[in-house]
């Protein structure tokens, strides 16, 4: 096995030690120094195996202590099962139930759960505020003129600049600005494909994704995925005589929050490249990493071009500025035609204001506090989950983003339960909603993007009522 990979398959012989029992909660584990002597791989390697089980909430690390397999709560907890969905093409899709779950969005007087962004409360918006009014100040006719085709120059220098850190290497002219990563994901499912065309992705996925790809008129099929480790690439390979292309969010997708290892990485792009089946990747939770190090992208592994690169800061920074990007490779040309035709030019203030925050590096420091506040969060939501949920509920272990996945007794149904939870001014997200077929009834995504009080810990306190009621 290559040395580049061999951390991860390290850090996964520690995990299945601790989820085995061999070794139990609180127990001292050896030094960086000793794991690097006991498995020879250098210190650095070292220490990305224990960030890796961090992130994994999975070990912890105590000042002037060492390493200890965690005492958190959520260790409690068992995995849900991984995904098993049908291989066959599928367009069920529950278009009503998305409707009326994400038609809450921007509702004050609910408690979120089902949407997928950071608060308010949790976003520098007097900061954001100060950059607008001076983005108005130094651009030419206060921003009324047309933008770039390709995009704000000082914004994409400085996504090129961030992509250094995960061995994306871009420079400005790699790059298109969007509105939004929704809008990306639009441009590179156009350029692809036609009607009738079939689109590999997670199962779960985002439900706009799966409505973007239908409207579109492909099919979609959905891939067996784990909580941990992403999709499995066994089965991709089974499949890869009946797609045209692949939509994957490698890093901290929603709803499970799992991360796939950077060798499960390479090999999806060799794959895909080899069959010449582009990937789109969408990594708009990659900056929301709960350990010490920014996971790595599939485009990091692309030689070919063959990787369409999209993200935003749509659950980072601002979801309303609508400001996204792709590196689409060798299929550039596609994507500024398409953007030619549906909308021409960019939002001039909007992308030089965001482009002079991450500049200013306010938006590293923002990043720190913010993704802190995240793996908090999920601490105190899985600690009560397992004061209130029933005996039975499962969660999965996110290693970052916005989402935790909470899988309830069989028999559960998370429709009703939402149609009860909504009684008592609480929106959850119902797992039937993130897929095309009839799975997940019992499950459901909460967002952790709330800030964390009382409150909200009686909110959870209140579903899990409803819950047990249910049960």
């Amino acid at each position: 096995m290559s040395k580049r990979f061999k951390y991860s398959e390290i850090a996964n012989k520690i995990a299945f030690q601790i989820e085995d029992g061999i070794l139990k909660r609180g127990d001292k584990l050896p030094s960086i120094r000793e794991l690097s002597r006991d498995h020879s791989v250098s210190i650095n390697t070292a220490k990305r195996i224990y960030w890796e089980l961090e992130a994994r909430s999975l070990i912890e690390s105590k000042p002037q202590s060492g390493f200890f397999v965690t005492t958190h709560l959520e260790a409690d907890l068992p995995l849900p099962h991984p995904s098993s969905p049908s291989l066959m093409a599928n367009d069920s899709e529950p278009s009503e139930l998305i409707t009326k779950v994400f038609s809450n969005m921007g509702k004050a007087d609910l408690t979120l759960f089902s949407i997928g962004i950071p608060s308010g409360n949790l976003l520098p918006l007097s900061k954001l505020k100060k950059e607008i009014v001076y983005a108005t100040r130094e651009l030419k006719d206060g921003g009324t003129e047309y933008e770039l085709l390709q995009g704000n120059l000082k914004l994409r220098k400085m996504i090129a600049q961030r992509s250094q850190s995960w061995g994306g290497n871009f420079n400005e002219d790699d790059l298109i600005t969007t509105s939004g990563g929704m809008n990306a994901l639009s441009f590179c499912l156009m350029a692809l494909g036609k009607p009738g065309d079939t689109v590999a992705m997670e199962s779960p996925c985002y439900p706009g994704v799966f409505q973007l790809a239908i409207s579109l008129g492909y099919k979609v099929i959905e891939l067996p995925t784990h909580p941990i480790s992403g999709i499995d690439i066994n089965v991709l390979k089974a499949v890869i005589p009946k797609i045209n292309m692949c939509l994957l969010v490698p890093n901290f997708n929603t709803p499970l929050g799992s991360c796939m290892p950077d060798e499960n990485k390479k090999m999806v792009v060799d794959l895909l490249a080899k069959n010449q089946i582009p990937l789109i990747e969408d990594d708009i939770y990659g900056d929301l990493y709960f350990g010490n190090q920014r996971p790595k992208c599939c485009k990091s592994f692309d030689r070919t071009g063959n990787v369409l690169y999209c993200s935003s800061v749509s659950k980072t920074l601002a979801p309303g500025y609508r400001v996204g990007w792709i590196a689409p490779g060798k299929y550039k040309e596609k994507l500024l035609k398409l953007k030619l035709v549906h909308s021409f030019s960019s939002t001039s203030i909007i992308q030089e204001a965001v482009g002079n925050f991450l500049k200013t590096g306010r938006y590293e420091n923002h990043l720190k506090q913010l993704r802190r506040t995240l793996q908090q969060n999920y601490h105190n939501y899985v600690q009560a989950i397992i004061e209130y949920f029933p005996e039975g509920t499962k969660t999965s272990r996110p290693q970052g983003g916005l989402a935790l996945w909470v899988e309830l007794p069989k028999g559960i149904d998370t429709v009703k339960l939402y149609d009860m939870a909504i009684k008592k001014r609480i929106s959850i997200a119902p797992g039937r909603a993130f897929t095309l077929q009839n799975q997940f009834e019992n499950c459901m995504r909460l967002s952790i993007g709330l800030p964390w009080d009382e409150d909200l810990k009686l909110k959870l306190k209140e579903l899990g009522f409803i819950i047990k009621k249910m049960h």
